[in-house]
């Protein structure tokens, strides 16, 4: 298991990175889209390419970043039920949903993704746009996105198991205290 733990920590580190390079690449996309939106007003002229690279990096920064979510525990999670659950519970629905739902589909979509993006690549595909990208860049953030989620998922799926082995501790507790601080604080505010 020592090893298991090894590498959950080696892929933890590797989506904080890509997680702190997607926050950059939301500086970017605006200062991009403000740049446009200056230039249309000012000069009365827009480049379809400036469009097309800020609605590449928007989407880089939901497919990449959506592993960094999955660590940091920000994904939908419906808490009521599951803070009335005892922590082997929690821990126990989240592999059999890791397991049954989240490796699959990231596969599937890995799978039904990466044939886009080597087509794209190889015949050089372009936007259709006056002006516009080729293309490939954008369908190889799709397999790209999805592998990292599925690689957290194994990260997720391992930190679960060893604490159910008793061989780590719970790291969902750390995130449902956070949650339940947070209730607290709004229902004392009334919001």
């Amino acid at each position: 298991m020592s090893f298991l733990l090894k590498l959950s920590t080696w892929i933890d580190t590797l989506n904080t990175k890509v997680g702190k390079l997607t926050t950059w690449l939301i500086l970017i996309t605006t200062l991009i889209s403000a740049g446009n939106a200056i230039v249309r007003k000012m000069f009365d002229t827009s480049s379809n390419a400036l469009l097309e690279v800020q609605w590449y990096i928007f989407a880089g920064v939901f497919l990449l970043g959506a592993a960094y979510g999955l660590l940091q525990n920000s994904h939908v999670r419906i808490d009521f039920l599951s803070s009335r659950l005892s922590a082997r519970t929690r821990n126990w629905i989240d592999v059999v949903g890791i397991v049954v739902a989240l490796i699959p589909f990231c596969m599937l979509s890995i799978y039904l993704s990466w044939p886009l993006f080597v087509q794209a690549y190889q015949s050089g595909e372009m936007s259709q746009n006056a002006g516009g990208l080729i293309r490939w860049p954008a369908y190889a953030l799709i397999p790209a996105g999805f592998f990292l989620l599925m690689l957290q998922g194994i990260s997720e799926m391992i930190k679960r198991l060893a604490f159910l082995k008793g061989q780590a501790g719970d790291s969902l507790a750390e995130h449902t205290k956070d949650a339940d601080d947070e209730d607290i604080k709004l229902m004392a505010h009334g919001d």
